[in-house]
């Protein structure tokens, strides 16, 4: 069974984490504008309370022998800081029963790396 991996990260790391994925072996995400809140309940600036802060979703699908590689590559360039910070974003992390190519097809059962096809 393969790995989905959910990370939301802030949209100033978005790129660097997406980079950082590529480097390791894994290029195909998909990137997700989004806004939410975390345990920090928003920002207050001013009067104002932003109670919905810009984020990005990025997701992937891998095989679970990578995940602690993989989610350790995003927590490593997500953390906006040595110890992290609140706001930096979470993991999710979740089965996928089955994979299917729209344009072939086809079933996927193992995860496809670099661009090679079953």
């Amino acid at each position: 069974m393969l790995t989905m991996i959910r990370a939301i990260v802030r949209p100033e790391k978005a790129d660097k984490v997406l980079a950082a994925l590529m480097e390791a072996g894994y290029p195909a995400v998909t990137k997700y504008s989004v806004a939410g809140r975390g345990k920090q309940r928003g920002i207050k600036i001013g009067e104002v309370t932003y109670d919905e802060l810009p984020k990005v979703m990025l997701m992937s699908v891998i095989n679970p022998s990578d995940k602690e590689f993989f989610i350790e590559t995003v927590m490593n360039t997500a953390r906006s800081t040595g110890k992290g910070a609140f706001g930096d974003g979470k993991i999710f992390v979740s089965e996928v029963e089955e994979s299917y190519t729209i344009s072939s097809g086809v079933k996927e059962t193992d995860y496809v790396k670099e661009g090679v096809t079953p």
